[in-house]
């Protein structure tokens, strides 16, 4: 760190280096660093800091994000000084942020546009500094903000600037290959650049291309040996120059590419001979760069169609690396003769003693490479040799994981080359003892199984000698105090299945130690199940010979543990010993005969051993089977899995669009209904919703109506509660009838109110739900009682639906008018919750609403009511909103609020008879009920239309 020039650091920032240098601790470290960090915090933040202060204040911060602090409160700063106009502060601003920030941090937002605007400016050097950032930080989603700009720099009149284009379209290839598919074209032609910068820069995005798709380049073959030969023939500016090489890593980048071309391609091949030959004999092997370049030769001619003068050179190349005292060189030919062996394998024998010597090297690295080209050179003659030196530095290593490497290697040359089965069985032995647990539980099945298939041959001799020398070897293993817990499981099933077929151990003995087994790795579940299932085989074998089977005490003990363990597979073994030595001899010998692991299990997929128990019950009256795609009038289980998996998919991210709002249907009011009152009208809270047709319900098929009465819920709010399913709410009668204003008249012509339902429907689709609504709506049914009943059908029913259905008259008995006077009186209920109550009963429920409506029959129509009352039930009166319909809207009275509390019916009110009146009369409060009565029929006398049959009269209800 000089003090000249703009590279002057102040004597602060000196002093923090040197005292982080001479830091005996990490915490004394630390502890400098957080004091740093408090001292720039303070001092970043102050007003009007000078550039070159600045610059040294990020620079510091560098160092402490350097030693692993974070320093992101500066990163601001940082992205700020990327703005300045001075060069120097600049690109300190381009560096500090390729170190602080990555590709997805939030503030390289704030970079993308002064990176767009530097990649045009004038200066190269702003450009280049500009490329370097873009490199850094620009992320597959901003990629398109800058490849404009970058593509249009391949055309600079700097090399620079073009060699830092290509390098960042190569940046661009890696992040988003797609974003640059359609530029490729632009590597080829920056290939045959007149700078040899700017061409060795190509290469690297080149060889990514080739790697994936080499056909689509072997037409520049020609082009890549052409200017291999001239930078070997040296014709290259001097400055390419690295100890006395020309251009060498241009070298050994062509002749990876050229080995990717001619792979295979015999054509493309021969033109690469003479060049590659060429490097051979020029090469200078007594520096590190030119063994690179020989090194990247031998793999080149290890890959293309091969050439005998080639591979001669090679192997001569090889013979200098392995006769070098350098480790380096001695690792570089063991590497370069393991590639070669695969096209030549008698090259290795020339250098045996050289590779004996590797292997025998106290460094571990070259002694793991010589390892393997060991592997690669094993055959049936040497494999012997190779796997008892790969056991032995097997024991010596303490790596398990290279530990595990080995074994599994052992374990495939020994299955692939073994010369006996006895060799094989020893040599996984020693590798299950000593690599332990490491070894995949795969390679123990398959050693089970070659003990138990043999030969192959029908040597029978063989195959038992096999597996005699298999018992013995494995009793003489279990004297080792640790094993390993695959191998232990091996032993249990070899003992199981063969440990008393030759009769030279009695049952007892083996057993015996099978119970030691499982006493001694208690810990381990797997392998006391082996050694159980083991115990159940010599049992019943020695049963299915006719010998006495003597269990020994402590094999019983064992039974009695497993038979108590937690384990439900322990369990199972157990129960499963017990039932097989209670069997006979011949039921023994069908479920576990001798010798029978190898036997492939015939599987009945038709359960056809069961036709003849099918048969005797379809004989004594059973239903015979019926296929699935057979059977009519069931439902489909398939379906189920489709709608199941349909649900399944569907509870995933949309994307599609919302459906638009539907258009709600505008009121009309008549314009007889503009004339002056003093009444507004009330309309009833509820959610917006689609009008409902008028629904006649006749006597004789009330279940047909019934079931034309249903819910229409398209574009309904969904609402909360309790969903229930209730019986219809039909009832049968003699007669049909229809409820009109309150006035309960024979099946007739109703067009007297159809224009006013239509108004009301449409009036009630636009009703939102206001506090004052609610209040009122909460005072209209303050005197309701959870016991009163609603109609019992499936789906919930909105007051206009009630309204506008026509009901049949069922009279209350004695009881129903009982339990309604003794209901209690309970707090007025929540407008908005509309879950279902439990329904006790299938009585039709009393509407507050239409018992209101009663107090404006007519007089002639209370006395039929009066006369009727015996056989006819007490009628469901309309929604008290249809007084209302067509009264105009705007017009206001301090008295609504009275007239509505005035009407309101207190609990236990009934409707019966032309007792309605006097019992609302009686109960009511507050102001005049005559004064409201009389305004509410001016009302109800305007909206009637002439074509009404039965005009209410208020002097008839008021005498």
């Amino acid at each position: 760190m000089g003090s000249q020039g703009g590279f002057y650091q102040s004597k602060e920032f000196l002093d923090l280096v040197k005292s982080i240098g001479e830091a005996r601790s990490k915490a004394e470290e630390d502890r400098i660093v957080l004091g740093e960090i408090d001292t720039l915090k303070r001092r970043i933040s102050e007003p009007d800091i000078p550039k070159r202060k600045m610059k040294e204040y990020i620079i510091r911060l560098v160092y402490v994000e350097m030693l692993g602090h974070d320093a992101s409160f500066g990163y601001i700063h940082a992205v700020k000084m990327t703005h300045d106009d001075s060069l120097l502060v600049k690109r300190t601003g381009y560096l500090a942020v390729t170190l602080f920030l990555n590709e997805d941090h939030d503030l390289i937002i704030l970079i993308v546009n002064t990176i767009q605007k530097d990649l045009k400016s004038d200066n190269y050097l702003v450009v280049c500094a500009a490329l370097n950032a873009v490199c850094k930080l620009i992320n597959e989603e901003t990629i398109p903000a800058v490849l404009p700009q970058v593509v249009e720099l391949l055309a600079h009149p700097k090399e620079a600037v073009r060699k830092k284009a290509i390098m960042a379209l190569h940046r661009f290839y890696q992040k988003s290959p797609s974003s640059v598919s359609h530029l490729v074209s632009n590597f080829r032609k920056r290939l045959c650049d007149n700078d040899p910068g700017v061409m060795g820069a190509t290469l690297c995005p080149l060889f990514d291309l080739i790697t994936i798709d080499v056909n689509s380049y072997k037409d520049l073959v020609i082009s890549f040996v052409s200017i291999l030969k001239q930078v070997a023939e040296r014709r290259l500016p001097k400055a390419y120059d690295y100890h006395q090489m020309p251009a060498p890593f241009i070298q050994i980048k062509l002749l990876k590419i050229l080995a990717l071309l001619g792979s295979g391609d015999k054509q493309a091949s021969e033109n690469m001979y003479t060049v590659v030959g060429d490097i051979f004999r020029k090469c200078d092997s007594s520096s590190n760069i030119g063994n690179a370049v020989l090194y990247e030769c031998i793999c080149c001619v290890s890959s293309i169609y091969p050439n005998p003068k080639l591979l001669e050179s090679a192997a001569d190349a090889i013979s200098r690396f392995l006769k070098s005292d350098s480790h380096n060189l001695r690792y570089m030919g063991i590497d370069a003769l393991g590639r070669l062996i695969k096209i030549s394998p008698e090259i290795a024998e020339q250098h045996q003693l050289a590779v004996i010597d590797c292997l025998e090297d106290p460094d571990d690295t070259l002694k793991r490479k010589t390892f393997e080209l060991l592997y690669k050179m094993t055959k049936s003659t040497n494999v012997e040799v190779i796997v008892d030196r790969m056991i032995d530095y097997t024991i010596s290593i303490n790596d398990n994981h290279y530990k595990t490497e080995i074994a599994s290697r052992c374990v495939e040359l020994a299955e692939q080359f073994a010369p006996s089965n006895q060799w094989f069985i020893q040599t996984m032995n020693k590798v299950f003892e000593h690599a332990g647990d490491l070894v995949n539980i795969k390679v123990a099945h398959n050693l089970m199984r070659l003990i138990a298939e043999g030969f192959g041959e029908d040597d029978d001799t063989a195959d038992s000698q096999l597996r005699s020398s298999a018992v013995d070897s494995y009793l003489h293993i279990l004297g080792e105090p640790k094993l390993p817990s695959v191998f232990l499981q091996v032993i249990c099933w070899v003992l199981g299945e063969y440990g008393t077929a030759d009769g030279k151990y009695s049952a007892s003995f083996i057993t015996g130690k099978l119970c030691d087994v499982a006493e001694a790795y208690s810990n381990d579940e797997t392998v006391k199940a082996y050694a159980v299932t083991a115990l159940m085989k010599i049992y019943a074998f020695e049963i299915a010979a006719g010998r006495k089977v003597d269990m020994l005490p402590e094999c019983q003990s064992l039974m009695e543990e497993f038979l108590a363990s937690h384990s439900t597979d322990l369990q199972q073994r157990a129960y499963e010993l017990q039932a097989v030595i209670g069997l006979d001899a011949h039921a023994v010998e069908s479920i576990m005969p001798s010798d029978a692991s190898c036997e492939d299990i015939e599987v009945d997929k038709a359960l056809s051993f069961l036709n003849g128990y099918i048969q005797d019950s379809i004989e004594k009256g059973a239903q015979p089977y019926i296929p699935e795609s057979e059977r009519s009038g069931m439902l489909n289980i398939s379906k189920f899995r489709n709608q199941d998996h349909h649900e399944a998919s569907s509870h995933g991210l949309r994307f599609e669009a919302y459906e638009l709002p539907k258009q709600t249907v505008q009121s009309r009011i008549p314009p007889a209904s503009l004339a002056s009152t003093e009444l507004v009208p009330v309309p009833e809270p509820m959610y917006v919703s689609e009008s409902y047709p008028t629904t006649t319900v006749s006597s004789a098929s009330s279940d047909a109506g019934s079931t034309e009465l249903k819910l229409r819920l398209d574009g309904v709010q969904k609402k909360w509660g309790r969903q229930t399913h209730s019986p219809a709410t039909s009832t049968s009668s003699t007669t049909s009838q229809k409820t009109v204003n309150g006035i309960t008249q024979v099946d007739g012509s109703n067009t007297s109110n159809s224009r006013t339902r239509e108004t009301y429907e449409s009036r009630k689709q636009q009703v939102e739900i206001t506090p004052e609504k609610q209040k009122l709506a909460a005072s209209l049914f303050g005197g309701s009682s959870k016991t009163e009943k609603k109609p019992a059908t499936g789906h919930k029913i909105s007051k206009s639906s009630s309204y506008m259905v026509e009901k049949s008259h069922v009279p209350k008995s004695s009881m129903e008018i009982a339990s309604e006077k003794k209901a209690p009186i309970q707090q007025p209920p929540d407008l908005l919750d509309f879950g279902e109550p439990t329904v006790q009963s299938n009585a039709p429920s009393v509407d507050p609403f239409k018992e209101l409506e009663g107090l404006l029959e007519p007089t002639t129509e209370v006395a039929a009511a009066k006369n009727h009352s015996s056989t006819a039930a007490a009628t469901k009166s309309p929604d008290i909103m249809g007084l209302y319909t067509e009264t105009p809207a705007g017009i206001h009275n301090k008295d609504d609020g009275d007239i509505l509390s005035g009407l309101s019916n207190p609990p236990g009110t009934h409707m019966l008879g032309g007792t309605t009146r006097t019992q609302v009369a009686q109960s009511s409060k507050g102001p005049n009920l005559k004064d409201s009565l009389q305004k509410d029929a001016l009302v109800r006398q305007m909206g009637v239309t002439p074509s009404s049959p039965n005009p209410i009269l208020f002097k008839d209800l008021l005498g």
